[in-house]
C-alpha cells in the first residue's frame, strides 16, 4: 500500500464532502423546528413533495423525495398511523399504492411555513438571494450528470 495521497483532493475539496457539509449547515434549523412537532426530516420531505404534487404512486414519490423505496414504504404505516397521509390502491393496477396528504398533513406544513420561510429568507439574507438561485442551478445541472460507470461522459 502507497503513501502517495497526491491523487486524492483533500477533504476540504471534496464535492461529495463539502455538500455534506452544507447539507448539514441547512438542515440544523430545520430539524430544530421539526423536532417541535415530532416528524423526521424524511417525513417532512414526503409531506412537502405530496402537498406540492398532490397523490403519487409510492415509486415516484420515493424518487421526489430523495428517499430509498425500501425507507418511503416502511414509513407509510406511521405516516397512515398518525394521520397525515391516506393509502389506497387504484383498481386498474393492485400492484401499486398511491399516497396522499391529509388535512391534518397540510396543517401541520402550513403550521411550519411561516418559520420554513424565515429560515430560508435568513440563507438568502447571509449567502444572497443571486447566489441562492445560482446554487440552486447549478445543483440541477449537476444533478443531470450521469456519473455511473458506462455512463456518458462530460
Amino acid at each position: 500500500m502507497t503513501n502517495d495521497r497526491s491523487f486524492l483532493r483533500t477533504t476540504r475539496r471534496s464535492l461529495p464532502i463539502a455538500l455534506l457539509r452544507a447539507r448539514e449547515t441547512l438542515m440544523a434549523p430545520i430539524r430544530e423546528m421539526l423536532g417541535e412537532s415530532g416528524v423526521n426530516e424524511q417525513k417532512w420531505r414526503v409531506l412537502r413533495v405530496l402537498h406540492e404534487l398532490g397523490p403519487l404512486e409510492l415509486g415516484q414519490l420515493a424518487t421526489e423525495a430523495c428517499l430509498l423505496q425500501s425507507s418511503l414504504t416502511r414509513m407509510v404505516k406511521p405516516l397512515e398511523g398518525e394521520g397525515l397521509v391516506t393509502r389506497h390502491t387504484p383498481p386498474e393496477d393492485r400492484r401499486k399504492t398511491v399516497l396522499a396528504i391529509t388535512e391534518a398533513g397540510v396543517a401541520l406544513i402550513l403550521r411550519h411555513s411561516a418559520r420554513s420561510a424565515d429560515i430560508f429568507a435568513r440563507i438568502e439574507a447571509e449567502f444572497g438571494a443571486e447566489r441562492v438561485e445560482l446554487l440552486l442551478n447549478l445543483l440541477d445541472d449537476l444533478q443531470r450528470l450521469d456519473l455511473r460507470k458506462g455512463g456518458a461522459e462530460p
